[in-house]
């Protein structure tokens, strides 16, 4: 199967998944407070729907529009925008009628949910595979450095020991560290033994993020090929799978990074590399193309380790797992406020992209509990027609001890519909406009 189908499928299950747990968490508090609800639909049924079936007060369907879902409550205004009813004189069952604190209960209910199923796959997930662990003794060349980790004091070969005082389980989760939370010092670990430990500039993660170098430390490892591209440079100069490349027109290549550099720098030039092949040893001309590119993929070394938890070690690192994952992504939500952060948001392309070419249920449930924590943190910011926007009108009315009028929250409501339509359309054609430009 084509991986790009294999990511829509994955994407609409899981969003199917999160998109009916999410509206029952506004269906449950609504029956508790004997709110009726007239419609609970999974997608969008405009003007049709490809299955509906009532039970009771409620119509049950799936819609032909896969943009979400919905519960429509009786008495309450929302994009439905139904104001005929609105105009009848109020009836007990409607949202409405209800005391303040329920109508609140009832819109915070989806965010609720979804943020505490996030969790709760979290848990489960490190319940039944295990956590990923990736210690410096797994990295035996250290770290490898950008231009801006060198400003900031890092070296090549660099072994990263603690963060803030802590020791990193996974050695990687420096770059993200350093870009969304406040790191204040790191120490480390030189290739000459050494223990030093670097004071971090405050605006550490704004400068990665103007710079485009996102991740200023990476794993260093061997120059060795997995696997050489037929239609390439490479394939043809006589470049084999297994090969070491251990020098570059007479200069040490220690590194996979090293040789990224020294070919970015020799775009459209000839090159003569001495590779290793078992015990022997060759020299291979080959000319890069015009982005500095041999045709070939590298080796990795560097292996993941699983540790396996109990139920109570996967409830407590689930819980802390999820609220940095929750943490991180607020945090980093200020980049979308800039320039090149707008140009970076994506849409269902973006989210698909979060899944793999293939079947990997670990994958499923660490995407779909990093996609409901997403959705709970963006339902609850305060725009009309998402169910943040209700909780302001509802705060407001709470202590202030005034309600706005209906005509007021008919147009919020229609402005915040017409804003996320916009958002909607303007990511989804980053994602269009990446998929063109690639």
């Amino acid at each position: 199967m084509e991986p790009m189908v294999m990511k829509g499928i994955q994407l609409l299950l899981s969003l199917s998944i999160l998109i009916v747990l999410h509206e029952l968490g506004h269906f449950i508090p609504a029956k508790i407070f004997k709110t009726r609800v007239e419609k609970f639909f999974l997608f969008f049924d405009v003007k049709f729907a490809l299955f509906k079936r009532k039970f009771g007060d409620t119509v049950y369907g799936i819609g032909w529009l896969p943009l979400g879902g919905y519960v429509k409550i009786s008495g309450m205004i929302d994009e439905s925008m139904d104001k005929e009813q609105m105009e009848q004189p109020p009836q007990p069952w409607e949202f409405r009628t209800k005391p303040a604190w329920q109508r609140l209960i009832i819109m915070l209910g989806g965010v609720t949910v979804n943020l505490i199923l996030g969790f709760l796959i979290y848990m489960m997930i490190l319940f039944v595979w295990g956590k990923n662990t990736l210690p410096n003794s797994a990295m035996p060349l250290g770290m490898g450095v950008s231009p801006l980790a060198k400003e900031i004091g890092f070296e090549k070969g660099d072994q990263i020991l603690t963060v803030d005082g802590k020791p990193l389980e996974v050695s990687l989760d420096i770059n993200k560290m350093l870009l969304i939370r406040s790191v204040q010092e790191v120490e480390v670990e030189r290739s000459n033994g050494r223990k030093v430990t670097l004071a971090i500039p405050e605006n550490i993660g704004d400068r990665m993020f103007s710079s485009g170098q996102m991740s200023i430390l990476y794993p260093r490892f061997p120059a060795e090929i997995d696997s050489v591209l037929t239609n390439e440079n490479a394939y043809k100069a006589g470049f084999k799978a297994g090969d070491q490349i251990i020098a570059a027109n007479n200069i040490v290549i220690e590194d996979w990074g090293q040789l990224r550099e020294f070919n970015s720098d020799r775009a459209d030039q000839t090159v003569q590399y001495v590779v290793e092949r078992g015990r022997d040893k060759d020299t291979l001309s080959l000319r890069l193309d015009a982005d500095g590119k041999m045709g070939i993929f590298p080796r990795s070394s560097i292996k993941i380790s699983q540790v396996e938890l109990s139920l109570g070690e996967s409830i407590v690192e689930g819980f802390s797992y999820g609220y940095w994952t929750l943490y991180d992504y607020v945090a980093q939500f200020k980049y979308v406020f800039t320039k090149k952060g707008a140009s970076q948001l994506g849409g269902f392309g973006a989210i698909g992209s979060l899944f793999p070419d293939s079947w990997d249920w670990r994958a499923f449930w660490a995407s779909t509990a990093l996609i409901s924590i997403i959705l709970a943190f963006m339902n609850l910011l305060p725009i009309p027609a998402l169910d943040g926007g209700h909780v302001m009108f509802l705060l407001y009315e709470m202590i202030s001890g005034r309600k706005p009028n209906d005509k007021f929250m008919e147009y919020a409501q229609m402005l915040g519909f017409f804003l996320l339509l916009a958002l909607v359309i303007y990511a989804n054609g980053n994602d269009l406009f990446r998929f063109l430009s690639n």
